[in-house]
């Protein structure tokens, strides 16, 4: 892989960049991703962002500028791209299904925050998530929070989509999962054609969800006025 990007030029890249090219559902990591500490890490990317921001011509003297470079890397680390560490994943408990609920379970609206891996720009949007019980059911907030743990790292949303699915349907011991994710890339809305207005939807199904007659079932779902 390393040595076909060698000989790839710059236009090539921008060109793959501005695609948004979803591929595999694994997040592309080095073997040695994880031999650095936390707080090694956030040293290193420190000096890095000092460097582009003096690079920039930022007088990072100033005292609104002063602490950018530690601020930038602890977020890097613990928050923005926390979901690239393993042990960051939730666990996600399941137990056995004793009501006998047989139809689909959604759990709607589930806010994304994700950072677009071409020009780490944000990525904000809705997660829509459902699965058929095959015997075990999961926490509810335990689907909210896988979709947080893969949102945390750099990312396409189409990987994200399948990520979701594969999590789930892995602890649950069902291919009967679904997931759609409607969201705003800020690489097209605020560089390049600079359209604010459009978003990106990407969708997974699996198993019984990829029957036309259940998906439609899923989004009517979704299009449900939730009111208090």
């Amino acid at each position: 892989m390393s040595q076909e990007i060698d000989i790839m030029n710059y236009e090539e890249i921008d060109d793959i960049g501005d695609n948004h090219i979803g591929d595999v559902t694994k997040t592309p990591m080095r073997a040695d991703a994880f031999e650095l500490s936390d707080a090694e890490k956030i040293e290193k990317i420190q000096e890095n962002v000092k460097e582009i921001m003096e690079t920039l011509g930022l007088d990072l003297t100033d005292d609104s500028l002063q602490g950018t470079p530690r601020r930038v890397a602890k977020a890097y680390v613990k928050e923005l791209f926390g979901g690239l560490n393993p042990e960051n994943k939730p666990k996600l408990s399941t137990f056995n299904n004793s009501y006998q609920y047989g139809e689909m379970l959604v759990e709607k609206n589930i806010v994304v925050y994700s950072t677009c891996e071409h020009h780490l720009l944000p990525i904000i949007g809705r997660a829509h998530v459902a699965y058929i019980s095959k015997g075990t059911v999961v926490g509810l907030s335990k689907m909210n929070r896988i979709v947080d743990h893969f949102a945390k790292r750099p990312q396409v949303q189409e990987r994200l989509t399948r990520q979701v699915v594969k999590a789930l349907q892995e602890a649950l011991g069902t291919e009967d999962v679904a997931c759609i994710i409607d969201a705003k890339h800020l690489c097209v809305n605020s560089r390049g054609v600079k359209d604010i207005e459009s978003s990106t939807v990407t969708a997974e199904f699996g198993g019984a969800f990829k029957n036309v007659e259940k998906q439609k079932e899923f989004r009517d779902y979704i299009k449900l006025e939730t009111k208090f």
